[in-house]
C-alpha cells in the first residue's frame, strides 16, 4: 500500500473534502425509488429551512443500522437544495472502523467523523450539520420506546450550537422504527461475559446488544446490519429552536446547558407525539 493510500485509509471521515456531489447525483434515482415506492415517505416542515442559513439538525435515530429515516431526510435535502449545497452528517467512529466500505460511500454522501473537531469544521465552512445524539442506544432502543426521544443524556450538540451561535432544527420521524422490531437490549448480560473473558467482536465495545426481528436474519442477536422492512415513514422538520444566550460562556454553564437540553428534548417529544397521532389517522 502506497503512503498516499495509507494516509487516505487512516484519515477517512476526517475531511470535508471527501463529499462528492457527483456521487450523490448518481444515487439520487435509487434514493428516490426508496422514498416514493418502498417507504412511501410523507414529509412536512421544510419551509422552516432557509438555504442561506446554516443550522444544526438534531434527530432521533430509528430502524437499526440502516437508519432509513436519516437517509430519507438526506434525500429530501438534496432534492430541495441540490447536491451541491453541502450538509454534513456526523457518523459514529465505530461505524468507520467496522464497516469501512460503507464508511467510504457515506463519506462521499457527506458523512464525517462524529467528533467535535469535524462538527466545528463543518459549521465554520458555512455548511449545515446533521447529528443524532442518541447513537447506538437510540437506533436500537426497544420497540416499546419507538415513539420516545432518547439521547442517552448526551449534551455535546447543545454546546456545539451555543459555541457556534447556530439554531437547532429538530428532525423527527415515525414509522422508521417499525422497519425492524427490537425486542430487548441484552448488553448488560453480554458485558458481564466480557468481564469474565469473552472478547468483543472486532475488539470494539458495541455499547448495545439488541435482540431484534428483521430482514435478512429473521431473529438477530447483536448490532448487525439489517434490511429495513417496507414500512411507510413520516418525517417532519420542526421550527428552529433559538436560545437566549450563546457563546463560550453559555456553553460552559452546566446548568444553562441542562436547561437547553431539556428544552430541546421536550419540544421534540411534543412534536413527535403530534406526528404519531397524525400518522395514525392517515
Amino acid at each position: 500500500m502506497s503512503e498516499t493510500q495509507q494516509h487516505k485509509k487512516t484519515k477517512l471521515g476526517w475531511s470535508l473534502d471527501e463529499r462528492d456531489p457527483r456521487f450523490i447525483a448518481a444515487i439520487m434515482p435509487l434514493l428516490g425509488w426508496l422514498y416514493h415506492y418502498y417507504f412511501r415517505v410523507q414529509t412536512s416542515g421544510w419551509e422552516h429551512i432557509s438555504p442561506h442559513e446554516k443550522v444544526l439538525f438534531v434527530g432521533s435515530h430509528n430502524g437499526g443500522l440502516a437508519a432509513p429515516d436519516m437517509v430519507m431526510m438526506m434525500y429530501d435535502w438534496f432534492r430541495r437544495f441540490g447536491v451541491e449545497k453541502p450538509v454534513y452528517g456526523l457518523m459514529h467512529p465505530t461505524a468507520w472502523e467496522v464497516f469501512r466500505p460503507v464508511g467510504e460511500l457515506a463519506a462521499k454522501a457527506g458523512a464525517v467523523m462524529a467528533h467535535p473537531k469535524m462538527a466545528y469544521a463543518a459549521l465554520r465552512s458555512g455548511a449545515s450539520v446533521l447529528v443524532y445524539p442518541g447513537g447506538a442506544e437510540d437506533v436500537f432502543r426497544p420497540h416499546q420506546l419507538r415513539n420516545k426521544i432518547y439521547f442517552a443524556g448526551r449534551q455535546g450538540f447543545i454546546k456545539l450550537a451555543l459555541r457556534e451561535n447556530v439554531p437547532i432544527v429538530p428532525v423527527i420521524s415515525t414509522g422508521a422504527h417499525d422497519t425492524l422490531i427490537v425486542l430487548a437490549d441484552v448488553y448488560k448480560i453480554v458485558q458481564q461475559f466480557h468481564k469474565w473473558g469473552m472478547p468483543w467482536l472486532f475488539g470494539i465495545d458495541p455499547v448495545v446488544f439488541p435482540i431484534y426481528l428483521g430482514l435478512p436474519w429473521g431473529l438477530a442477536i447483536g448490532p448487525f446490519p439489517n434490511i429495513p422492512l417496507p414500512v411507510p415513514i413520516h418525517t417532519r422538520v420542526c421550527p428552529p429552536i433559538r436560545f437566549e444566550r450563546y457563546g463560550r460562556e453559555a456553553a460552559s454553564d452546566r446548568q444553562y446547558v441542562n436547561q437547553c437540553y431539556e428544552l430541546v428534548v421536550n419540544q421534540m417529544q411534543q412534536e413527535l407525539d403530534q406526528l404519531v397521532k397524525l400518522s395514525a389517522k392517515s
